[in-house]
Formats: structure tokens, sequence, C-alpha cells
């Protein structure tokens, strides 16, 4: 080691900084896989905020770049490694409190999204949100990527459950946002603008979520449709009215894939499959089933399947979070994550169908269908240049199209490295300048996750 990272390993506990590039060069990409992902010169493995503090102040002296990383399994290159930096993981971050009378958890945010929902269920309570990834993603990149879920449609995001935030700024100041109130407006939303900042603002090192009454047992439907459009109209004739607890969206691609993968019996001559859920007590649920069952059969579904058995309500929902491995299993991957406005849902989920045969590539779409969010995936071989191309090109063009229909070019992943050259087409310039302001005022000399977000 230099000395100063001698000096830097002082302020830490033994065996928290690591240099070995056997070991390193495992921190260097998320899920993503980001190409372009630099050489770390070091990676820190914090414990508590005190070493989060130690490694700020240390890398505000000798203008070094910090990366915070949490579980790694972030799919828009938010935790990409830069050359030169230090990656600051809080995966051993895993505490948890839970107060079961004010129905608020205190959790370190190394601890699992999984790990957070087992430790509250014991209390009879329940953390909503719940990426796909659940049962390997920490909650701390939930809060910086403002993840959603399957759930989200009726239960909201991980915003919606964020009361407090401790955070280090970039030169090693901690301060607590928030708190445990359920209501509380004093002073700017400050804990809001940490949600969803990607750590380039501040580290977070300690997360105070509200939680609610355990969700009853649900009830679920399976539909499957000889087009995608039909599909597509479903939803929007079940979102008129009600708000279930689960809407998805499955194309025929993806239906294959699962079923490749894990047997389910799944329609495979289906163009798309909806899975919905209702969690409405009593018989609440049972009406809420019969109004999407005839949602979907007023809009073509050729099967319709119904069951208040909640183990097989869970096997089709695994099913449905099977499809990123299932797909993965196909070739590399480039995973978008655009949403609009529901009623321009039918149209970017058949005009991506467009943009794959236009690019002459596979993408299979899977979506929080209940929320607008889509996820296609574009599958590629890396060994083919041509391919690589145009499956890049087909990149660019699925988030034009979001844009064009008043969307967003991500819905709960982040922006992290690979589509920040798309945000000013959202954004605009004046509020890219307004980020920039917001970015310079915490992190002045530009050390906390350089490049995510913006460049």
């Amino acid at each position: 080691m230099t000395a100063d990272l001698t000096a830097l390993a002082a302020t830490l506990p033994d065996g928290a900084l690591l240099t070995d590039p056997d070991v390193t060069a495992g921190y260097r990409q998320d899920w993503a896989a980001d190409p372009n992902a630099g050489t770390p010169l070091a990676v820190v493995r914090a414990t508590c905020t005190e070493d989060v503090q130690a490694v700020m102040r240390w890398a505000t002296a000798h203008r070094v770049p910090v990366v915070p990383r949490g579980a790694g399994s972030g799919l828009s290159g938010g935790s990409s490694a830069v050359d030169g930096g230090i990656v600051l993981t809080t995966e051993k971050m895993r505490a948890i409190t839970v107060d079961p009378v004010t129905r608020v958890a205190v959790v370190q945010p190394g601890l699992l999204n999984a790990a957070v929902k087992r430790a509250v269920a014991e209390h009879g309570l329940w953390y909503p949100p719940d990426p796909s990834s659940f049962e390997i993603c920490s909650i701390g990149g939930n809060a910086a990527t403002n993840a959603g879920g399957l759930c989200c449609v009726k239960y909201g995001v991980t915003t919606d459950y964020v009361l407090g935030l401790q955070v280090v700024l970039a030169d090693g100041t901690a301060v607590r946002l928030g708190g445990p109130r359920l209501k509380d407006v004093a002073g700017l939303s400050l804990t809001k603008l940490f949600v969803g900042s990607e750590g380039t603002l501040g580290v977070i090192t300690e997360i105070t979520l509200r939680l609610i009454p355990a969700q009853s047992p649900a009830s679920t439907l399976v539909a499957s449709f000889e087009s995608v459009q039909d599909a597509a109209d479903a939803v929007l004739a079940i979102t008129r009215t009600m708000r279930p607890a689960m809407l998805e969206f499955m194309d025929q691609a993806s239906i294959n894939a699962v079923e490749d993968s894990v047997r389910m019996g799944l329609n495979r001559n289906a163009r798309a499959l909806l899975l919905a859920q209702s969690d409405a007590p009593g018989a609440a649920a049972a009406a809420e089933i019969a109004t999407m069952v005839a949602a979907c059969e007023s809009h073509g579904a050729t099967e319709v399947f119904a069951t208040d058995d909640p183990e097989e309500g869970e096997a089709f929902t695994a099913a449905r979070r099977a499809v990123f491995p299932a797909v993965q299993a196909l070739g590399t991957l480039l995973l978008e994550d655009v949403g609009v406005p529901m009623d321009a849902l039918p149209r970017l989920i058949t005009g991506v169908e467009e943009i794959a045969g236009d690019c002459d590539v596979l993408i299979c779409v899977v979506a929080h269908a209940g929320d607008g969010n889509t996820h296609p995936l574009i599958v590629f071989d890396p060994t083919d240049p041509g391919e690589v191309d145009r499956a890049h090109l087909a990149f660019g063009r699925v988030m034009d199209l979001a844009v064009a229909l008043g969307g967003t070019i991500t819905g709960e992943h982040g922006v992290g490295r690979l589509k920040r050259d798309w945000l000013p087409n959202q954004l605009g310039e004046d509020v890219m300048e307004l980020t920039r302001r917001i970015k310079t005022a915490l992190d002045p000399d530009g050390i906390l996750n350089p490049g995510a977000i913006l460049k």
C-alpha cells in the first residue's frame, strides 16, 4: 500500500480496506456489467457510519473519487468503479431495529430487502417495496435508486416508505434527515432529495422506514392473449376502475424463456400474459378478481385462470421474478427500464416490438404494467460486432420512444452511467443545470460517484 492508503487503513477496522486485485476486481461492476468500468485503487468494506466518514474525509483531502456500492445488483451501471478511486461498500452494515408500536424500522444500508421483510414480519408488519431481485438487493441500494417492484402499482415505491436518513456528505460530515414521524414538513424536503440520488450527493448509512400491517393473502389471476395490444388494453381497463395489488405483463419471448427455465406450464403460444393479484380483505378480493377476469375476457383473453390459493399464486409470482435470469441465459443483456403514462402503454409495448424488428435483435418485454413501467431486455451476442451495434441502437431508440410518449428513461433502476446521455433529452437543459448546481453545492470537488447521472 502507498503511504496515503496506509493512513486511510489506520482509521478503519482491520481488514476493511482491500487492495488485492483479485478481490477488488469483483467490485468493478454491478449487474449491468458496464464495459467501461474502471479499476479501483481500493475497496473499503465499511462497518459503521464512522468508517464512511473516515473514507470521505480522506478522499476529500486527496481528491480521490468514491463510488458507493450496496449489494452490486444495480442494473444501470450506477456503482461501476472508476480508475484510481475507492469503491465504498456498505454490504457489512446490516443491523435493524423494529418498533412495532410506531410501525418503524431503523435499518443499516447493507441489509437485504428480503431480510427487512422477514424481520418486520415477525412483528406482524410488512415493508412493501419488492424489486424482482428482493432476495439479493440491499435496502441502501433500493434507497439510492428509489427502487420499485411488483407491488408498486398499489403500494408505491421506496421513497414512499423512507421517513428519515443518516447521510455522510462528501467532506465526511454526517447529517440526520427526517425521522420516525409520519407527518413532518419542517424545512426543505432533503430526505427525498437523497432518495434516488444514486450516491452522487452523499452516502446513506441509516434508513428509517415506514411499515404497514401485514398484507392479506392474495388471490391471483393469470390471463393469456393472442396479441400484445389486447393485453395492454386489458391493463388499461383494469386500472381505470381499481388498483390491484399486482399487475404484471410478460411477452411471448419472456414467457418462453421462463418456461425453458422453471417449467411452469405457461402457454408458450401466447403473445402476452398478464399476472394480477388482489389482497383486498374477505369477499372484496373475489370481487376484484371477477372485475379483472371480465376486463381480460372482454379484451380477447384466450385463457383465464384464477385462484385464491396463496401457494399457487406465489408460484406464478416466482415465474415472473424469474424473467431476468431466464432471459440472461439467452445471451448478454442490455436492460431497459422505461416508463410512460398509462394511456401510452400500448404504444410503448408495440413500439418496442417494431424496434426489435427494425434492429434485428431479440427484445423480451416484461413490465410492471399497472404503473406503466416496462423492462425491455435486449439480448445480443457480444462476439458479433454487428449485433452489438444493433443492440445499442435499439437501446437508444427504446429510450427515445419512451420520452417521445411523455415517459421516462428509468422508472426504478436509476440513470447510472448507461443512461446518462439520454437524461438531458427527458429533463431539458434548465433542469440539468439545476441538477448540476445541487451536485456542486453538496460535492464541490465532484468526488462522489463521478460519471453517474452527470458527465
